[in-house]
């Protein structure tokens, strides 16, 4: 067995929060500590509010994604406020600080009628001058064409059990990316297999929907160093303002 816990542990094991180590999580890092009141859209397990709280954050911290499993980790800290719902269910008027989405959770926002409502949801949490960061990967760069190449992950879980992870694309439609993960036992017996679909957007299709729910784009990046996109690029690092 190889159930929806067991995912959600794993999944802290293969993407540890470490902003002393990863310059993406100092970049969020950085904003989460300056902000008084934050809403984590696809919190995940909750890593990145949970260190905010260890590091002293004292303003209100907010934590949405709409997988159960998930959250029951993420309430291990009984400090912060934890929500199962999508982004297109963010609470208007709730007035924050600051919106996040981290580890690249925009792109699962697949349709149009996906991104428009949870843009505009986000939008209407803000209070003005409220900012939503988030990061998705450039199309220019294929990231997916890595995917299938990149070897299997060896690691152990939580529980000691050594596994095996790794990632085939099943489909590249537009700008949109089937894939399917696989997690194994060492001896290569398939404990569980996940399905996903990614949206790649470009700067200017990306831009069009923030600007079509009343946002403005105060700042965009090509890289966690603050660089600027170019033709290497494989970030759209977004800084977006609801006016």
């Amino acid at each position: 067995m190889f159930s929806n816990a067991d995912a959600a542990a794993l999944y802290d094991v293969l993407n540890p929060w470490a902003p002393d180590h990863h310059p993406g999580d100092r970049f969020y890092d950085h904003l989460i500590m300056a902000a008084d009141s934050v809403l984590d859209i696809g919190c995940g397990t909750g890593a990145m509010l949970h260190l905010a709280r260890e590091q002293g954050h004292r303003g209100r911290l907010v934590g949405l994604d709409p997988d159960s499993a998930a959250l029951d980790r993420a309430r291990r800290r009984a400090d912060i406020e934890w929500v199962e719902g999508t982004a297109a269910e963010a609470s208007s008027g709730a007035d924050f600080d600051l919106a996040t989405m981290t580890g690249h959770a925009f792109q699962c926002l697949v349709t149009d009628e996906e991104l428009r409502a949870s843009l505009a949801a986000i939008h209407g949490a803000l209070r003005r001058g409220g900012r939503f960061v988030f990061e998705t990967r450039h199309p220019q760069a294929r990231a997916w064409e890595e995917w299938n190449a990149s070897p299997p992950e060896d690691l152990v879980d939580a529980h000691g059990r050594a596994l095996r992870v790794w990632h085939d694309v099943d489909s590249v439609i537009g700008d949109v990316v089937t894939f399917h993960e696989t997690t194994a036992a060492r001896d290569g017996t398939v404990l569980r297999i996940d399905h996903a679909s990614l949206r790649f957007l470009d700067v200017a299709v990306l831009n069009g929907f923030l600007g079509g729910v009343g946002f403005e784009i105060e700042a965009q990046y090509g890289d966690w160093h603050g660089g600027a996109i170019n033709a290497n690029s494989r970030e759209i690092i977004t800084v977006a303002c609801r006016r």
